[in-house]
Parts: structure tokens; C-alpha cells; sequence
């Protein structure tokens, strides 16, 4: 994602919108975590991949992010609650429009299942498969 400034050019890498997004979805009330590494098993890792992609499609950047929510809540409500806040943070901190947030929830967690350590988030790798 680039932007020309009259100084240059400042080019933001999909990777750390990916970052970014990450953080802002985790931060809803609901999510338990995106999909990663530490929730995957040996079978899946190689097919399921990560928790947040950004493309350029047709000039549209486009995120879709793989999440798991916490029991007892309301997945329209949660799913839609995430979009904004990553539209939103995308925005403030990148002047990078987002305009197509795609949750797909992949499973509802007990509330008593373990979350994943915010820092995380900035670990090398995180959202990357081995």
C-alpha cells in the first residue's frame, strides 16, 4: 500500500497491516483469538494458513480474517464489531482504506479456554504456518 507525499513515496507492507489488524481484532470484547501457529495442529497447519490476509484486489484492499469467539456471544454482533474497529484503526493509523473486512469464524470456545498472550501478536512468525 503506497501513498506519494511531496516528499516521497511511503509505502506501508501488507505484513504490517496484517499486524495492525490483528491487534485491533483481537482487542474486541468476544474474540478469543485469530487462527495461528499455537492453535493449529500438525494436519491443518500446512492447509489453514494464518488469521489475517490483505490483498489488492481490483484496487480494493481487502482483509479476511479466521477468528475464534468466546462462548455466549453474539457472533453478527461480534463479527460486525470487529470490522469497524479494523476499518477504524487501519484508518487512523496508515491513512490506509480498508474496504472489505471478511470475518470467518471458525469455531466458538468455551470462555475457560486459555487466550493468547497479547504479545503474541509481535512475535516473529505469529500468523505465519512452519
Amino acid at each position: 500500500m503506497a501513498t506519494d507525499t511531496e516528499l516521497g513515496e511511503i509505502v506501508i507492507a501488507p505484513e504490517v497491516l496484517e499486524v495492525i489488524i490483528g491487534i485491533a481484532a483481537s482487542k474486541v470484547d468476544g474474540v478469543h483469538s485469530l487462527r495461528n501457529k499455537r492453535n493449529l495442529t500438525g494436519v491443518n497447519k500446512r492447509s489453514e494458513g494464518r488469521g489475517v490476509y490483505v490483498e489488492n484486489i481490483d484496487g480494493k484492499v481487502v482483509a479476511d480474517l479466521y477468528v475464534y469467539l468466546t462462548a455466549g456471544i453474539k457472533v453478527p454482533k461480534v463479527a460486525s464489531d470487529i470490522q469497524r474497529e479494523v476499518k477504524g484503526v487501519v484508518s487512523r493509523m496508515t491513512d490506509v482504506v480498508i474496504d472489505e473486512v471478511n470475518i470467518h469464524v471458525l469455531e466458538i470456545l468455551p470462555s475457560s479456554e486459555e487466550k493468547p498472550e497479547f504479545d503474541d501478536l509481535f512475535k516473529e512468525g505469529f500468523f505465519d504456518v512452519e
